[in-house]
């Protein structure tokens, strides 16, 4: 049997000397926990660091995280580092996001990387659902092996679902062995890290607003080193997703930044306050 963690986050806003604090109650079952909250920016955006002591998951293991936003409530949530799924002798490792959204939610849900080790058999689930109101900027990012270490995703497979219910479902399954999906230029092109990035509201975005996000995720791209390998549309009227294919992390993450900030900017009049975890 492996280790089973599981973690609630409600985030409400409450009045603080009149002005609205979002604030968090958390519970956990398991090595999953979530450190203290942080206000950088502003009372009204709680920022989270997700901590998972172990430092991965292995085959029999299983995370499930539970994410509630409420009513104009803003919350920040990433990571400390990447997660990683090793090796597996047969059993699946899974990982699986609940977020709940009520109106006039926001929600940022920015992790750090997920590392899929040659030989792991892994399943990471991620499911949105935004009430009328409610907003969120989120990305998933996939790193295949370790090529700098000369550890190739060479076997195994990682399965994927990203799933905005009734609106936009992704699911996939990266096999080690599928050379003509993982070299084709119809599918990863030869590159092993995968990075998705979406803008999403509870309800249809205004056409005008829908182009600004598209413009500022383009611009940012075209100045970037990855921009042959990046694009940006509209899933569906409330959805607006950038994908980019590279060779590494550090570029995809570098690219991905700046299109958060500039959407945080674009959408919300907020200027980007990059949680400081992430400079460490």
């Amino acid at each position: 049997m492996g280790w089973t963690g599981a973690l609630w986050l409600d985030y409400r806003n409450e009045p603080l000397r009149g002005a609205p604090r979002s604030v968090v109650q958390d519970r956990h079952d398991g090595p999953l926990r979530v450190l203290a909250s942080l206000y950088p920016e502003a009372p009204g955006v709680c920022h989270n660091v997700l901590v998972h002591p172990p430092g991965g998951l292995v085959g029999g293991d299983s995370l499930t995280i539970d994410v509630s936003v409420g009513k104009a409530a803003h919350a920040l949530v990433t990571t400390p580092g990447a997660t990683r799924f090793y090796r597996s002798t047969g059993a699946a490792a899974t990982q699986t996001l609940r977020a709940t959204l009520e109106p006039g939610a926001r929600l940022e849900w920015l992790p750090l990387e997920t590392i899929a080790y040659s030989g792991c058999i892994a399943r990471n689930a991620l499911r949105f659902e935004l009430a009328a109101g409610a907003e969120m900027i989120g990305w998933d990012v996939l790193a295949l092996g370790l090529p700098a270490s000369d550890q190739p995703f060479a076997r195994g497979c990682f399965t994927q679902a990203i799933e905005f219910p009734g609106r936009w479902l992704e699911r996939g399954v990266v096999d080690g062995a599928d050379t003509r999906l993982l070299d084709s230029p119809l599918g990863w092109a030869g590159q092993r890290v995968l990075g998705t990035l979406w803008f999403a509201a509870g309800t249809a975005l205004p056409a005008a607003r829908r182009d600004a996000l598209l413009a500022t995720a383009r611009s940012a791209a075209e100045g970037h080193a990855l921009h042959r390998s990046a694009g940006a549309t509209a899933t569906h009227d409330a959805i607006v997703v950038l994908r980019v294919l590279a060779p590494r992390v550090e570029p995809l993450m570098g690219l991905l930044m700046a299109v958060w900030a500039g959407w945080r900017e674009a959408a919300w009049q907020l200027p980007a306050c990059a949680p400081r975890v992430w400079r460490t």
